[in-house]
């Protein structure tokens, strides 16, 4: 199942489609979604390694858009949207305890979670429960997330072939250091 799932997302990478499918889901993870990006532009990098730019820019570009609709969440609609998203991936007593060390780390926090498997939703919403700068969270999650697409591009663009090929040896093994991340980052944020 597993090698079925890898090939058809690396077919879908060679589509026309697959910028549409990898603006939606940049933009949705920012602020809904519990899939990072990742997932598609590493196979469409991979698959089509002379884009690798244009992929990194427009899921970057996306991901920072999903970023302001999370602070707009956070900042208007928590009390009806935003509390059932936390509420969703079982975060609501994190997230008062978390809100409250905000402050003190906002713009670190930003930047942290933009380039790390931490689940970035949860920093974009509580950027705008806190009341974060909006420029200023914009400004760390341009930064961020361009960083963490852009460093992926050119790491792919440049090895892509050998790092496919280790992919494609051990799948499952890479599946698992995957989950083993995400999961890895919303644990972060149940105990912080």
């Amino acid at each position: 199942m597993l090698r079925r799932l890898y090939s058809w997302t690396v077919d879908l990478a060679r589509t026309p489609y697959a910028l549409w499918a990898l603006t939606v889901v940049a933009f949705l993870e920012s602020s809904v979604f519990a899939i990072p990006p990742d997932v598609l532009l590493i196979p469409m990098i991979i698959a089509a390694p002379r884009r690798a730019f244009q992929f990194a820019l427009v899921c970057t570009l996306a991901s920072v858009a999903g970023a302001a609709l999370g602070y707009v969440i956070g900042w208007q609609l928590y009390d009806t949207i935003g509390v059932r998203i936390v509420s969703f991936y079982g975060m609501e007593g994190a997230f008062d305890s978390f809100q409250g060390k905000f402050n003190e780390y906002g713009t670190w926090a930003v930047l942290f979670a933009g380039v790390t498997p931490f689940p970035f939703k949860v920093i974009t919403i509580t950027s705008g429960v806190t009341g974060l700068p909006f420029v200023a969270f914009m400004f760390w999650s341009l930064i961020a997330r361009g960083l963490r697409f852009f460093i992926l591009a050119v790491l792919l663009w440049k090895y892509g072939e050998p790092i496919r090929n280790f992919i494609e040896k051990r799948l499952g093994l890479m599946f698992t250091l995957f989950t083993v991340l995400l999961l890895g980052g919303f644990y972060l944020v149940r105990f912080l």
